[in-house]
């Protein structure tokens, strides 16, 4: 594609004052919506599936756009006024934006936190444009095994990631991955897990399952704590001054290459990256505007930057690859096969105008995020502090009414409900929902995959095995989730242990 069609596409976005308004909806909304605890970007994204399944395919993802840039960067403000975070990629930024706002400075700390999450979006928007074409060209070379390889390492990354134990979220995206087995074999048409009940032979609608999971299990989750204390909250200044924001651009911008990388691993996210940029921050700032953890500014730059770089990180598996970088992407991925698309390496080839049209769509909600993030503070400061006991009923309310209308079904409404209080369970026991979702969205493009990889072998197993190293890419991921898995053995941990023992009391004879 040339550079004038390719620039054509991207102004679609910006073109219609509709469209314009949709992605101004979203990101106003999104705002709000992640910074509210208890509601999550993902939440709402799967919510909106099911009320714009129906829509043009560009009005529907400009509202969905909004709401993942709106929200990933809202759920700080809750985390800045009172320590409670609106989502976990917020939870890095109330480790010095609450210290923060305890020494009177929330509105310092909020302009801070909208002006670095405006360069990390726009940073992840570039990364994005320039490199997702590169890694499409690449993505054709790629074999059944390699998506196979690539499913599996997605899965084996948010469970090593975002749980406890690799073990808990490798038997969580296990039990995603049956979910999504649900109903006819697709080669076959032979029943799987069916049970000999005719319902559950279509299967189990994944936008149910994430309703479910995202929306009522969080629910359950805040009615334990109706007693819950509010915290008020005084807003003070919040335009930030340009010297802070040039004399601590270079961090932002090495923490905006942190969540861009990270957002582009499959199955991590926002809430990995700003952890990551925080320890970052941590190791490289040597005089901090005040001690980490005691209200410095550089330790609210360094995880609002990333995580919102990692939004565009994030799109650039899910558009070449097919592949979710987290669970929004996931959603999103569901959205794009509700509207008839398929995500992965001839999106791009088949359906160019709709890569460049999200890269426009993206800045636009970035550019939005700044206007609404830097006004309404005040008002927003009253919005927080709705009691669980009247928001949480309107949540499970609005799941009910989403979940129907995705095909008209009282079955779709209980595995909605069911899988709710499944998911308020596994979350008791430390589980993790994402790798059950990525399981959910993965299982079809791991068996498909695996059927295909060992056709080509002619069904030999020992074949596969030996497919695994026989090609460049295939050895690199065939390595890469090896050596996630080794790195997660209580014996490789015990060994990192012991080098890092080894090396603390050499240092001192050193000296």
């Amino acid at each position: 594609m040339d550079f004038s069609t390719g620039l054509s596409y991207f102004l679609m976005a910006w073109s219609s004052p509709y469209l314009i308004f949709l992605t101004a909806a979203g990101t106003f909304a999104g705002i709000y919506i992640g910074a509210i605890p208890g509601l999550s970007v993902t939440m709402a994204v799967s919510i909106l599936i099911s009320f714009t399944f129906s829509w043009d395919v560009n009005d529907a993802l400009a509202v969905m756009v909004g709401v993942y840039i709106g929200g990933v960067y809202g759920g700080s403000r809750t985390a800045i006024m009172i320590n409670i975070p609106g989502a976990p990629a917020a939870i890095a930024a109330g480790f010095d934006g609450y210290p923060l706002a305890k020494l009177g400075l929330a509105g310092q700390a909020i302009g801070i936190s909208t002006t670095v999450s405006f360069i990390g979006a726009i940073f992840g928007v570039i990364v994005l444009a320039a490199g997702a074409p590169l890694v499409s060209e690449l993505s054709l070379l790629f074999a059944p095994r390699d998506y196979l390889l690539l499913a599996l390492l997605g899965i084996l990354l948010i469970g090593a990631l975002s749980g406890e134990s690799l073990a808990k979220g490798v038997l969580a995206g296990a039990f995603g991955i049956m979910i999504g087995s649900v109903g006819l074999d697709p080669v076959t048409a032979q029943p799987r897990l069916t049970f000999g009940s005719t319902n559950m032979m279509g299967g189990i609608h994944f936008v149910a399952a994430m309703i479910g999971f995202f929306g009522v299990s969080e629910a359950m989750v805040q009615l334990l704590d109706l007693n819950k204390k509010v915290i008020k909250q005084n807003v003070d200044k919040i335009m930030p001054s340009w010297d802070v924001i040039i004399k601590h651009l270079p961090l932002a911008a090495r923490c905006g290459i942190i969540g861009v990388v990270i957002g582009a691993l499959p199955g991590t996210g926002g809430d990995i990256a700003a952890l990551m940029a925080y320890g970052h921050a941590v190791k490289s700032v040597k005089n901090p505007s005040r001690p980490f953890g005691e209200g410095a500014v550089e330790g609210v730059i360094a995880p609002e930057s990333a995580c919102n770089a990692a939004v565009g990180g994030a799109y650039i598996p899910m558009l070449t690859l097919g592949i979710p970088g987290d669970a929004v992407t996931a959603v999103l991925i569901g959205a794009l096969y509700i509207h008839g698309l398929k995500p992965g390496p001839m999106l791009m080839i088949e359906t160019p105008h709709l890569f460049w049209f999200t890269v426009g769509n993206l800045l636009l909600a970035a550019i939005f995020m700044l206007v609404f993030g830097l006004t309404g503070i005040r008002a927003f400061a009253k919005m927080v502090e709705m009691p669980p006991a009247l928001l949480m009923p309107i949540i499970i309310i609005l799941s009910v009414v989403g979940t129907y209308s995705i095909q008209n079904s009282m079955n779709d409404v209980y595995w909605m409900l069911g899988l709710g209080v499944c998911g308020y369970f596994l979350k008791r026991y430390g589980f993790q929902i994402g790798p059950v979702i990525l399981g959910c969205i993965l299982g079809p493009i791991i068996d498909m995959n695996f059927r295909r990889a060992i056709l080509s072998v002619q069904g030999s197993p020992s074949g596969l095995a030996l497919d695994l190293v026989s090609n460049p890419i295939t050895l690199v991921l065939t390595i890469a989730t090896l050596a996630l898995l080794v790195s997660q053995t209580p014996q490789w941990q015990r060994f990192s242990e012991r080098r890092r023992a080894q090396k603390a009391v050499v240092k001192p004879a050193d000296r």
